[in-house]
């Protein structure tokens, strides 16, 4: 009965073990997401997000509220950034209810993109088209 108690504390510690890890390792794959968003770089955010999809099974609407950039979401940034290409992917791979939820700071996307007057923004575009 010893034995059984001690294989079976020895397999729960080493799946929290495990699992810890692999909620660090997830935070380090996510670590330059803003600098890819900034730098405009659809082919590296895409190959991010694949690489965090098959890795952990997280689609970017799994991660996106989590993720901060410099006080911003990433479609945020992208608007900031001018990152045409980012922000568009973003958009098209977040479902429209996510996009239409209130961000940390109690404003919609849309709210935000108008009250900073970025509506002539071809990614406003893309949002206004999706939304």
């Amino acid at each position: 009965m010893l034995k059984i108690a001690k294989t079976t504390a020895v397999i729960i510690m080493s799946c929290c073990v495990f699992s810890l890890s692999a909620h660090a390792d997830v935070n380090e794959d996510l670590q330059n997401i803003c600098t890819i968003v900034k730098a405009d770089d659809k082919g590296e955010l895409r190959k991010k997000m694949k690489k965090v999809e098959s890795d952990y099974r997280l689609k970017l609407q799994d991660y996106y509220t989590g993720i901060s950039c410099d006080g911003e979401s990433l479609i945020r940034i992208a608007f900031l950034n001018n990152a045409l290409e980012t922000g568009e992917l973003m958009i098209k791979k977040m479902p429209k209810s996510l996009l239409n939820t209130p961000e940390s700071d109690g404003k919609t996307l849309r709210a935000w993109v108008s009250e900073r007057q970025l509506m002539s923004s071809p990614i406003a575009n893309v949002l206004n088209e999706r939304i």
